[in-house]
C-alpha cells in the first residue's frame, strides 16, 4: 500500500495523539511518561518547526516532529521524534519518516539532525539511526 508523508494539519490531531500516547504508554521510546490531553497535543504539534504525518490507506500510521535541538547559536541542528502505530511497525515506516525528516531539515535551514534522546532499550530505533 502506498504511503504519503505530508505536513500535519489540525484534522490529524486525534490520530497523531493516539499514536503519541500509545508510544508513551509503552515506555520504550519517548522521555515523556504521561499521555497528552487533546489540548496539550494540539499546542505541542502546532509548535514544532515541522510535524509530518504518514498516511497509508486513508489512515495515519506514523508521524514525526522536527525542531531545533537547542536555542540561539545552536539552533542550526535539528532534533526529531518519531512515532509509528503498532500495526505499521516492521514495515519500513520508521525509515521513511526519518528520510523525510532529513529532507525537511534542509528545507527548514537546519544543517544536521542529532539523535540525542533515544531510550537505550529502543534497539529498533538505534539500529535505524545508525543505518
Amino acid at each position: 500500500m502506498e504511503t504519503t508523508i505530508r505536513q500535519y494539519t489540525e484534522k490529524d490531531l486525534a490520530a497523531v495523539t493516539k499514536i503519541w500516547n500509545e508510544v508513551v504508554a509503552e515506555g520504550n521510546a519517548f522521555p515523556q511518561d504521561t499521555p497528552f490531553t487533546p489540548e496539550e497535543a494540539r499546542a505541542f504539534f502546532a509548535s514544532q518547526t515541522f510535524t509530518g504525518v504518514a498516511e497509508s490507506g486513508g489512515r495515519i500510521v506514523g508521524f514525526y516532529i522536527l525542531h531545533p535541538n537547542n536555542a540561539g547559536h545552536c539552533a542550526h541542528i535539528a532534533n526529531a521524534s518519531y512515532g509509528v502505530s503498532s500495526e505499521a511497525r516492521g514495515t519500513g515506516m520508521g525509515e521513511r519518516l526519518v528520510r523525510h525528516s532529513l529532507e525537511m531539515c534542509r528545507k527548514h535551514g537546519f544543517v544536521g539532525l542529532q539523535f540525542n534522546a533515544v531510550v537505550s532499550s529502543n534497539t529498533a530505533a538505534i539500529r535505524l539511526y545508525e543505518k
